[in-house]
């Protein structure tokens, strides 16, 4: 799987369990973390937990593939998954706000869902 149609899928389950704000940012010509961000928004940490569980159970159903590093379930403020080529990050919306990564990452293209 390409990582643009990865990143595109992630978006999709994220919708499909109503997050809020997606947004996947191309990050490959700027950095060596990967090729893309897909950056997504929960209204609680209920929600927060259970998109990542979304995003990490259909990955490993439909393409036998794990999260090579997995940081903030605990909390579940902000949750990143790691794919290699694609980095997932599920916000609380204040968190999001706080850290702001797409001002970090204002270079990079943003992808049309």
């Amino acid at each position: 799987m390409e990582p643009i149609d990865k990143a595109k899928y992630i978006a999709e389950l994220l919708d499909n369990k109503k997050a809020k704000d997606i947004e996947i940012l191309e990050i490959g010509p700027l950095s060596s973390i990967g090729d893309y961000f897909v950056i997504a928004t929960g209204t609680s940490t209920t929600q927060v937990k259970s998109l990542a569980d979304e995003v990490l159970e259909k990955m490993k159903e439909n393409y036998d593939t794990d999260a090579r590093h997995i940081e903030g379930y605990n909390t579940s403020s902000w949750i990143l998954l790691d794919y290699s080529d694609v980095v997932v990050h599920v916000f609380l919306e204040e968190s999001r706000q706080f850290y702001n990564i797409e001002r970090l990452w204002d270079e990079a293209v943003k992808i049309e869902l």
